[in-house]
């Protein structure tokens, strides 16, 4: 009985964990101005958002193929995820001619 407790508590913690990261992401995606920014601040939180439900989930099944399966679902979100968002910034940068023209200048600055 006070093992499960236990589980339920560690359950909780890793769920208030996860939306207080999925709440910073929110806010910095809201907050940031620069689009490079609110991309980085979306990945961080998601990623870490992600992994402490999928912990929550994996303490609350216990051992088993449900936990197999979390970790891996854990595992593609992580290889995923940033090369998503890297993809996300590689159209920004082409796209956006004022980024474009800002980060080719901070190149050739720093070359000479």
């Amino acid at each position: 009985m006070t093992g499960e407790w236990i589980r339920f508590a560690v359950t909780a913690v890793c769920i208030v964990i996860a939306l207080i990261a999925f709440s910073a992401a929110v806010i910095g995606a809201w907050r940031f101005g620069f689009v490079m920014n609110r991309m980085h601040a979306a990945g961080i939180g998601d990623t870490a958002g992600i992994f402490f439900v999928a912990l929550a989930l994996m303490v609350a099944a216990g051992t088993g193929l449900d936990t197999l399966k979390l970790i891996l679902v854990v595992l593609f979100l992580w290889f995923t995820s940033p090369a998503s968002s890297h993809f996300l910034s590689q159209v920004e940068y082409y796209i956006n001619p004022h980024l474009y023209r800002y980060v080719d200048r901070q190149m050739k600055g720093s070359d000479q």
